[in-house]
């Protein structure tokens, strides 16, 4: 699918971390609605008003993610680099191997992610206005995870929210380089969005046992309190992936001081801990290919999902002519966040591939990817 250097060692690292990562990750539980048992009953769709758009310009390969690089226009958080191929995993290129796991993480460990998605822990100790800690040290290169927002498919509320991870080449300090992105770069897939525009980053540091984010200037945007605390964990997820520690709360400040309310909604006045995957991530996303970009006829796809039965269906739709091919596939394991593979022959042109989860009560949609390639 790729035109990568078989052998560049940046490649091989990024391939190794994935696997191993994929291999560690525990059950999650708060699916009950995800019934898929059904195998490819309905057609997956890009989100809905999104089901006929066409495609942007053919971007360069990339694999495991929608890798966005900080080298693009100023406003767009490009697809860049290949980082790894199909079917393999990897770690970053300096990143501590101790540090890798996590930074490959689709969900945490149970022991890392709280049974109730809490947005502050009680007894932590409030950042002040003279608090200093110490920056991550910079790096040359490394592969960091962003997360953006993406409506959920079928949920009774419009403003529905889930995360969708992404991946970033960036130099300098991980953590602070992830934020820059999510806050004022927009993600290459049309189905991702953020709503911390506006923020201004100014540190990322660690003391006493929390990490603090200080912003020169927060969002102003006032969400409902759902949304809020989704948007919240986006930063979360993106500081501690970047990180590669799940563990360690996010305290977060503007101009040195907490206690105001992020997004109108969420309490800042301690810091925030990670929520329970099963409760902010989506259930389904593609890692590979990237939106938009340039494929050969015979296509992988590879991405994870949490689903019932170990159920994921799938659809690839030409854009012009509109044929169509769907069928089924299986994840590694059911009920828990785990890689899933499937192999499409598809005509040049054109294409939509789409993956979805189908509830068993009424056979529709619940969650769902999908990305535009143009196949050679």
């Amino acid at each position: 699918m790729n035109d990568n250097k078989p052998n560049d060692p940046f490649d091989e690292l990024m391939r190794r971390s994935l696997h191993e990562e994929a291999d560690r990750i525990e059950p999650s539980d708060a699916l009950p609605e995800i019934r898929a048992r059904a195998h490819a009953q309905r057609p997956a769709a890009r989100r809905p008003w999104l089901l006929t758009a066409g495609l942007a310009a053919a971007g360069t390969a990339a694999a495991i993610g929608a890798f966005t690089m900080l080298n693009g226009p100023d406003n767009i958080a490009d697809d860049g680099d290949a980082v790894a191929g199909p079917g393999t995993t990897t770690t970053a290129t300096g990143v501590p191997e101790s540090q890798t796991p996590s930074i490959a993480s689709a969900t945490p460990e149970p022991s890392q992610a709280p049974t109730e998605p809490p947005t502050t822990s009680p007894s932590a100790k409030t950042a002040g206005p003279t608090d200093r800690g110490v920056p991550e040290p910079a790096v040359k290169s490394t592969v960091v995870p962003v997360y953006w927002l993406g409506q959920q498919v079928g949920a009774p509320k419009k403003s529905a929210a889930r995360l969708y991870r992404t991946w970033a080449k960036v130099s300098g300090r991980p953590a602070e380089q992830a934020v820059r992105i999510m806050t004022t770069k927009q993600p290459s897939d049309p189905d991702y969005y953020s709503v911390w525009r506006g923020a201004a980053l100014n540190t990322v540091t660690r003391s006493n046992g929390i990490v603090t984010v200080d912003f020169k200037q927060l969002p102003t945007t006032a969400l409902d309190a759902d949304l809020a605390r989704v948007a919240a964990q986006q930063l979360v997820y993106t500081v501690q992936g970047a990180l590669g520690d799940n563990r360690t709360p996010i305290q977060v400040t503007e101009a040195g001081r907490s206690g105001r309310r992020l997004f109108g909604q969420v309490d800042t006045s301690g810091p925030l801990s990670r929520a329970q995957a099963a409760d902010v991530q989506a259930l389904v996303w593609i890692d590979s290919p990237a939106e938009d970009q340039l494929v050969k006829s015979k296509v992988t796809v590879q991405g994870v999902a949490s689903a019932f039965e170990a159920t994921v269906n799938y659809e690839a739709t030409n854009l012009k002519t509109r044929e169509t091919k769907k069928s089924f596939t299986s994840a590694k394991e059911g009920q828990k966040f785990s890689p899933y593979s499937f192999q499409l022959t598809l005509t040049p042109g054109e294409w939509q591939i789409s993956v979805y989860l189908l509830s068993a009560e009424d056979g529709s949609i619940t969650n769902t990817d999908s990305k535009s390639v143009v196949v050679k």
